[in-house]
């Protein structure tokens, strides 16, 4: 059998890592500045990260949602504390396409209403409702377009007011910070706004944190950047540093009820250990605070780079504009400079996700790398 080749592949594979650096199967190293699309929050192979996970697989790895695991109120804990959002609830469950699916389907319960208002250039995950509330028409199938999504431009709020006073929206989903559209995001005043909007028509607020969340702004969600309350946190990504988990916070308004939602591997035992331990980390090495001092360093020197026509994004959250498409840039970043990045839907955006333990060396490798290609190509 053969793999479904979907994924189009740099001809490099790693097999080994450990903190920022990843070393393929020749012995070359590479600076991860990518984090395999935000996934690595506390390090490739830390040491704490490894001890919780090996002692909890020695005693049992998973068991399904039909008997106690104390382990999840362990990481709801954590969570509530570090995050600031103690009275919630919380359903796990294994990425975040699946967070913002159930995300999705709990506003509709709750509002007893179906249509979805999502943004331009938004991405929500490849599943059924999210991926229709994802603005690109090349991964939504016919299945997926029979949902009924609304797609409108950020920092609008009159169009958003129009859609929401027509009754029939469930729930509006935006990323605090787009990912995988281009670093873009809402000013102080939309996401407020938006969220008394919402409060005002019965309609529940989805923060898609997903990408954002666990500390990669230099704030635990991108959200609190601008002071507002979600009604729905959806998380993944970081919160497992490479072990699938994922979840959704949930404002206490809103009451469960058995079986309105469920999953098999959500919330196993191995994925509770690996999400608790990376809280662990990001608390006791302050790597939010450093995520934040990080990002501003990057910015500053970032600035100065030829061709770069604006820095987006915030803490470890970022994105470098060029006045020209980077597709053949990040190939001599990761041949020549061994160097990963990343891309977006915006073609002359150049995305770095790093770990968060990352300090001013790395940034200053990746910039003279940078510096090293660019110049020649000005010349």
């Amino acid at each position: 059998m053969k793999l479904f080749d979907v994924y189009p592949l740099y001809d490099v594979e790693p097999v080994s890592a450990h903190d920022s650096i990843v070393i393929d199967k020749d012995g070359i190293e590479y600076l991860d500045l990518y984090g395999g699309h935000a996934v690595i929050s506390v390090g490739h192979g830390h040491p704490h990260y490894i001890k919780r996970l090996k002692e909890q697989i020695e005693k049992i790895g998973f068991y399904s949602n039909a008997v106690h695991n104390s382990l999840q109120s362990e990481l709801a804990n954590k969570l509530g504390e570090l995050s600031g959002y103690k009275e919630y609830q919380l359903f796990l469950c294994n990425s975040g396409a699946e967070a913002n699916e159930n995300a999705l389907k709990l506003a509709s319960f709750y509002t007893r209403k179906s249509r979805v208002v999502s943004f331009y250039n938004g991405f929500h995950g490849r599943t059924s409702a999210a991926v229709a509330a994802t603005d690109n028409e090349k991964i939504n199938a016919p299945l997926n377009q029979q949902q009924k999504v609304t797609f409108l431009p950020l920092n609008n709020l009159e169009k958003v007011n129009t859609e929401l006073k027509k009754g029939d929206v469930c729930a509006v989903i935006i990323e605090p910070i787009q990912g995988v559209g281009g670093l873009d995001e809402g000013t102080t005043e939309f996401f407020k706004g938006l969220e008394e909007l919402c409060k005002e028509n019965n309609v529940v607020l989805i923060l898609d944190e997903v990408q954002a969340g666990f500390g990669r702004t230099g704030k635990f969600f991108g959200h609190q950047h601008h002071g507002i309350t979600p009604d729905i946190i959806s998380i993944a990504k970081g919160m497992g540093n490479g072990f699938p988990i994922g979840g959704i916070m949930i404002a206490p308004h809103i009451k469960p009820s058995y079986g309105m939602l469920g999953t098999t591997f959500g919330g196993n035992h191995l994925a509770c250990t690996a999400a608790s331990s990376v809280l662990e980390i990001l608390e006791f090495e302050n790597l939010i605070d450093n995520a934040r001092l990080t990002g501003d360093y990057f910015v500053s020197q970032a600035l100065h780079l030829p061709g770069v026509k604006k820095v987006k994004g915030r803490g470890l959250m970022l994105g470098l504009e060029f006045d020209f498409e980077v597709g053949d840039l990040r190939k001599k970043l990761i041949y020549d400079e061994h160097i990963f990045t990343g891309g977006a839907m915006n073609k002359k955006l150049l995305r770095i996700l790093p770990p968060l333990t990352i300090g001013k060396s790395e940034i200053d490798q990746f910039i003279k790398a940078l510096q090293d290609v660019l110049i020649p190509e000005k010349i």
